[in-house]
């Protein structure tokens, strides 16, 4: 009788297999960010461009640090070991409230500040008649992208000189130049209508919209890790009272 009770009290412990198997789900996302963290610093320094290691050595201590707390998650887990669920608990507290703090308080401040930096980098590259390599290869490379040309009034800011990289082939997106058109532009070439810098803002306010949004929901995903993981110590503790009361002698069927 005593046996199949404590069969019984240890598939009481429903959360560890869900605990085990978000976890693992947290390593591969973990081991991915590392990996990519890993590609692009190594592109970086290929290229070289400056990045404040501040910056990078922070990305690879969240990265590594929450790989490892969920590897000792599911050790704790695993082995039914409390301390080990004790420490990710609090890590994932740590993490979880950083992360929301830091990514409600500095959004709109960030926000604000990058995209004007990056309005006033493209307007100081102004007028497009005469830019340097740096400057016409970043142009280049984003009207290719983006397919638009020019910046503020589309083909028009390049003068006569309209590079290669604003011609258009997709219908609806192109304007026929004209003899007219554009002093000394070639006559019924193809080019791209939308002028570049609206379109890179916009692009730009969603590429960092989505990444406060991955942070956020990191936040959230880690605080249901969090809740899983004290719920989860609270199972394997009464569980081995149980086994203790069982072991003793001293229990009684229905008083536990």
């Amino acid at each position: 009788m005593q046996k199949s009770s404590v069969v019984v009290v240890a598939d009481k412990t429903s959360l560890k297999r869900p605990f085990i198997f978000a976890n693992a789900i947290h390593m591969a996302l973990c081991f991915f960010m590392l990996r990519m963290t890993v590609i692009w610093h190594r592109d970086l320094i290929q290229t070289g461009k400056m990045v404040p290691s501040i910056s990078v050595a922070m990305m690879y201590v969240i990265e590594v640090g929450c790989l490892l707390l969920s590897v000792l998650g599911v050790f704790g887990a695993c082995k039914g070991k409390r301390w080990c669920l004790i420490l990710y608990a609090a890590g994932m507290a740590a993490a979880s409230q950083t992360i929301i703090i830091r990514t409600a308080l500095s959004y709109q401040d960030v926000y604000e500040k990058r995209v004007v930096r990056e309005e006033s980098k493209l307007l100081a590259m102004m007028p497009l008649t005469a830019p340097n390599k740096a400057n016409r290869t970043l142009l280049h490379n984003i009207q290719e992208e983006l397919e638009c040309c020019g910046l503020i009034e589309g083909y028009k800011d390049w003068g006569a000189s309209i590079p290669a990289s604003c011609n258009c082939h997709y219908p609806g997106k192109c304007v026929r130049l004209r003899g007219s058109a554009t002093l000394g532009a070639p006559k019924n070439q193809y080019v791209y209508q939308e002028p570049c810098l609206p379109i890179y803002l916009s692009e730009l306010k969603l590429a960092f919209s989505l990444v406060m949004a991955i942070q956020f929901g990191s936040g959230v995903f880690w605080i249901i890790l969090l809740g899983m993981s004290i719920k989860l110590m609270g199972q394997i503790k009464r569980k081995q009272e149980f086994i203790a009361l069982l072991q003793s002698n001293r229990y009684v069927p229905g008083a536990f």
